[in-house]
């Protein structure tokens, strides 16, 4: 035969697993409610990124565009040969060359 304190504690018991179930299924739309705001987010993040990257190709593509050439900024002298004047020791009036002064005095 069952009795009566049996019978109060599978209530009580079955009372708490509904309390219990209740709380899960509350945490869970909880947590669904969150997933489904987390993905808007991701959504909106991700259209951002995607407008930022698009901005940053368009940036490098007109900057590309508008920098200067320089490749031919700098020409390379030609290799003339020196005029006959200059191909020959200069000598002052007394006959002495700057190189010579030069090794003299230092």
């Amino acid at each position: 035969m069952v009795s009566l304190t049996s019978v109060n504690n599978v209530q009580t018991s079955i009372a708490l697993s509904q309390r219990l179930v209740q709380q899960d299924q509350s945490q869970v739309q909880q947590d669904n409610a969150r997933l489904a705001q987390s993905q808007v987010q991701l959504g909106r993040d991700q259209e951002q990124l995607s407008q930022a990257r698009r901005q940053e190709r368009q940036a490098g593509q007109s900057a590309a565009l508008a920098a200067p050439r320089t490749d031919g900024a700098i020409a390379v002298p030609s290799q003339k040969p020196l005029p006959a004047a200059l191909a020959q020791p200069q000598r002052n009036t007394q006959g002495q060359t700057i190189g010579s002064l030069i090794n003299v005095t230092a």
